[in-house]
């Protein structure tokens, strides 16, 4: 028997509309996977991968001591010498524990001096029979106490002498400041960031390279180096790095080239292309695959790429079927069914299906 429906202007309308046979779409699921591009390995070719400049060497320069910063001498774009004041912090606090370390300096000789006084005038009386040894042993301990009291003082003296030195930060070597993340009157604390220092004297940039040409990648090998930034410039560039293995759960090898000439046009910061030549004694081009990547099923063997959607951040999953050779080094050969610049899902593959939306993360995810 069906009851009629009523709908009171209440919190419990869900409920009533749930008991009236109406039915609540489910959330869509978005899974997320993991992608990599595929290149084809063989033959002569030109390709390009993108990264952002930076310094060749990049300096965190912070306070060894904690303290208010009374001073900042420096801005964002100066070009400092070695030596130059960065930033200083108010002496107050480490001004009173020198004051307080000499005056115990001062005390401990004292006292120092009483001891081995003292010690003297027992050790006169010993020789003249008038003191035991006891008396001798006692005043001799006294007297080099005191002497290594005075040795801990003058010790505590040099230790706050050299906090207050801290108190004043220089910069280590000649560079420009790119970063000043403090303000005046800012309590800091050891080791707080105060400013960034670049000394390099060329940018380096950093590219990701497939495992497929990562082979093919020697330190020395000249590039060529683009800024979006600087359009219709080239820069020429030779790999200074070549890295031995992935980072994490990247599914590419990092790769660090510098610029050959030293230039002021070039900030950190700055998307950038960088082009290798590529040559191959192979017949033909052909492109790997991991082999996590290739599923199998009764209609056979297949792949997912993924199609973005606006931001990148999400995309479209299709199922391609492909032919697969042999099993190599870089992975699994596809001979058919994947071109150059697909992005191949590398993970999360037995939990999506053809056509679904999916979030894509990055690289280093």
């Amino acid at each position: 028997m069906r009851y009629p429906c009523w709908r009171p202007a209440s919190a419990l309308a869900l409920l009533l509309a749930l008991g009236c046979g109406s039915e609540i779409e489910p959330q869509e699921v978005i899974r997320p996977v993991r992608y990599e591009v595929v290149y084809a390995s063989g033959g002569d070719r030109s390709r390009t991968f993108s990264g952002v400049s930076q310094s060749s060497t990049e300096t965190n320069l912070s306070f060894k001591v904690a303290g208010t910063v009374q001073e900042l001498s420096v801005q964002v774009g100066d070009t400092v010498r070695r030596g130059t004041l960065i930033a200083r912090l108010d002496t107050q606090d480490y001004d009173l524990q020198v004051d307080e370390a000499n005056a115990g300096v001062t005390r401990a000789k004292a006292e120092a001096r009483n001891a081995e006084a003292n010690y003297k005038r027992i050790r006169a009386l010993y020789e003249a029979k008038n003191a035991s040894r006891n008396d001798l042993d006692q005043a001799r301990t006294l007297s080099e106490s005191a002497n290594a009291a005075t040795i801990s003082a003058e010790k505590r003296l040099e230790l706050v002498r050299l906090q207050l030195s801290y108190t004043k930060l220089h910069a280590p070597v000649d560079g420009k400041i790119s970063v000043v993340p403090v303000t005046l009157n800012e309590n800091i604390g050891v080791g707080q960031v105060v400013a960034i220092l670049e000394s390099g004297a060329r940018a380096e940039i950093e590219v990701g390279i497939p495992g497929v040409l990562i082979s093919q990648v020697r330190q020395g090998d000249d590039t060529i180096a683009r800024f979006d930034a600087l359009p219709g410039r080239v820069f020429l560039a030779s790999v200074s790095k070549v890295g031995i293995g992935r980072a994490g759960g990247a599914t590419t090898f990092p790769v660090t080239v510098e610029l050959k000439e030293s230039t002021e046009e070039v900030r950190s910061g700055m998307s950038a292309e960088i082009e290798f030549q590529f040559a191959s004694a192979q017949q033909g081009e052909r492109i790997y695959a991991p082999t996590v990547a290739v599923g199998e099923d009764r209609d056979g063997r297949f792949v997912y790429v993924v199609e973005p959607q606006g931001d990148d951040a999400f995309g479209l999953v299709h199922r391609k079927p492909v032919t697969v050779g042999n099993l190599a080094e870089p992975g699994l050969e596809i001979l058919s069914g994947l071109i150059e610049g697909d992005r191949l899902v590398t993970a999360g593959v037995s939990r999506i299906r053809d056509g679904q939306k999916v979030r894509l993360l990055p690289p280093s995810e």
